[in-house]
């Protein structure tokens, strides 16, 4: 039986055929109403448990005996996310889910409030790291990979794009407009639905910094003409049919980072270029409306977390003071 969606079956009088093709449909309607990468979590942290011994169906005390032997080696958001798959397995098979359990609850709550660790965040790209990285990536030789890393690094931060987004866009996804380009992704993360995610690259005057630009040249020099927009480059300059892998934004990102030296290269990630859009756009007094649209948040908290981020310095009140000091220090010599 499908761990992840729990025995539902039709019954009825058709025929062994009929039901088989009723029960091969529900099940393909069943696995698109979770994202593959929820559904890919929820599997991993089934395995975890059984690994360690559990069993499904279970019960509270097997529950709490395995919050308690992980409570000092996983983060209490891990044991969290653990505890919802764990829930959402029973509840789909139609078991009584021991997850909701007032004691499994207290105790998860309890290893939080002891063990809690601060969340780790990307490094925010700033405006001056991008321009910087342009600047190393313009002067290398052209290449194709090359070619490509440029366009991945400015689509991706002024899109502020996902990774998940970035390796999915298509040439077909791309609308063309004297204005820049419109990007169209059928579908991403909070976007399940397929109610489709809009995106658009304004052109710039300045070519060499331009995400237009860098596209064009990409799709030129990589001679695409449909498929997918981002994909592998081989060592010989080939490129290749498959999109690029979303952990090679990661890797590629890095490696330019390095080559800049960077000091903090071990904490960017693909999601920098999307923490730094919204960051850098506050510090530019870019408004609330227009930072949250560019990056397709549907929080305003999240989008409000990253303008109170960038603005931290700007918009604090020992700056004040600071100046009041200053002025006094002054005034005593």
């Amino acid at each position: 039986m499908d761990k992840n969606n729990a025995g539902l079956t039709l019954r009825n009088e058709q025929t062994p055929s009929t039901q088989q093709t009723n029960h091969e449909e529900l099940q393909k309607y069943l696995r698109a109403a979770t994202a593959d990468n929820t559904r890919k979590t929820y599997q991993s942290a089934i395995r975890q448990f059984e690994k360690w011994g559990g069993r499904l169906p279970t019960e509270r005390e097997t529950v709490v005996r395995y919050l308690l032997d992980k409570a000092s080696a996983l983060n209490p958001r891990t044991l969290s996310l653990h505890l919802t798959a764990i829930s959402q397995w029973h509840y789909y098979q139609g078991f009584a889910d021991p997850v909701r359990d007032p004691v499994v609850r207290k105790t998860l709550e309890g290893i939080t409030r002891t063990h809690a660790r601060p969340k780790q965040k990307a490094k925010a790209l700033r405006l001056e790291h991008i321009a910087h990285m342009t600047t190393y990536l313009r002067a290398l030789p052209k290449s194709k990979q090359t070619s490509r890393d440029l366009a991945l690094l400015l689509v991706g931060f002024f899109g502020a794009f996902r990774r998940s987004e970035l390796v999915a866009i298509q040439l077909e996804h791309l609308v063309w407009e004297p204005e820049g380009v419109l990007v169209r992704l059928p579908r991403s993360k909070t976007d399940q639905s397929g109610s489709g995610l809009m995106r658009a690259l304004p052109a710039s005057k300045n070519s060499s910094c331009c995400p237009v630009v860098a596209l064009k040249e990409w799709i030129k020099i990589a001679n695409l003409t449909d498929g997918h927009l981002f994909r592998r480059v081989n060592r010989w300059g080939t490129v290749g049919d498959r999109p690029l892998a979303a952990g090679t934004v990661n890797e590629r990102l890095k490696a330019i980072g390095e080559a800049c030296g960077f000091d903090f290269v071990p904490d960017m990630s693909s999601h920098s270029l999307r923490r730094g859009l919204s960051t850098s756009a506050a510090r530019e007094r870019v408004d609330f409306a227009l930072i949250k649209k560019q990056g397709g948040w549907r929080s305003d908290s999240t989008v409000w977390e990253y303008i109170e981020e960038g603005q931290q310095f700007d918009e604090n009140a020992a700056n004040i003071l600071l100046e009041k000091m200053a002025r006094l220090v002054s005034d005593e010599n």
